[in-house]
């Protein structure tokens, strides 16, 4: 078994409650079914949360976490949700003294929902995916005590174009940028259109045209896809494109 693992079990045996961190941009890419199925299986509270709600509309997702409950709405970088995220810890653990385990995919925000909780910068972060290497234990006050975890896959879990699109795998990292940009595009074309400011009739187009927009060029003139695709990827991970 992985070492990441060996933590992530250790956490959900000592934890009460477990927060489940989903990106709200990528709901359903960013939950992990095999960890909730631990987690109910060893009799744990699961708790969704969910962050980077200022990226979206939040009026809307609601709608959609219908089946996700109980869930809060995070924002690390606006500090938003966070005193709600308190309240719902301690009206779970009856206002007992609680500890409460943080897991979810790389890079998806547990290192930044922990800090915004805890109100300072306990939890180590980085936009790097795979930062956090081993459980970390972080009081947030007298009543709440976190417990950080690395980021985990499903098992057998290979799917490159997702893990880049979620940001599990950095932009500068992944192995085949082009693709995973081009299936962005092929699914918001008209966000990365606009962002940029291009036209295009398919994500082929856009792409080039982003490529050309952002003077990413080889010699000769010729758009140079690869370091495009990593710049969309890059202004996609980093929220930079809403």
């Amino acid at each position: 078994m992985p070492s990441f693992w060996r933590h992530v079990n250790k956490v959900m045996d000592m934890a009460e409650i477990i927060i489940e961190v989903i990106d709200a941009r990528m709901i359903e890419e960013t939950r992990n079914e095999e960890i909730e199925k631990k987690i109910r299986a060893k009799g744990k509270i699961l708790l969704y949360g969910v962050t980077k709600c200022d990226l979206v509309d939040v009026s809307k997702l609601k709608k959609r976490l219908q089946s996700l409950k109980p869930a809060v709405f995070i924002s690390g970088k606006e500090k938003l949700g966070t005193t709600i995220l308190k309240k719902k810890i301690l009206e779970l653990s009856k206002g007992e003294s609680v500890v409460v385990g943080v897991v979810g995919y790389p890079n998806v925000g547990k290192s930044s929902l922990i800090n915004a909780l805890a109100g300072r910068g306990a939890a180590r972060t980085s936009s790097e995916s795979g930062f956090t290497k081993g459980m970390q234990k972080i009081k947030v006050d007298n009543k709440i005590m976190v417990l950080d975890t690395p980021g985990v896959y499903p098992h057998m879990e290979k799917d490159e174009i997702k893990h880049g699109r979620i940001g599990a795998i950095g932009y500068s990292k992944v192995k085949d940028p082009e693709s995973v940009a081009l299936n962005l595009i092929e699914e918001m074309p008209e966000k990365v259109k606009k962002y940029y400011g291009v036209e295009g009739e398919d994500a082929e187009e856009i792409l080039e045209a982003v490529a050309f927009r952002l003077k990413r060029l080889q010699k000769g003139g010729e758009p140079d896809l690869e370091a495009a695709s990593r710049s969309i990827l890059k202004d996609w991970q980093t929220g930079r494109m809403k």
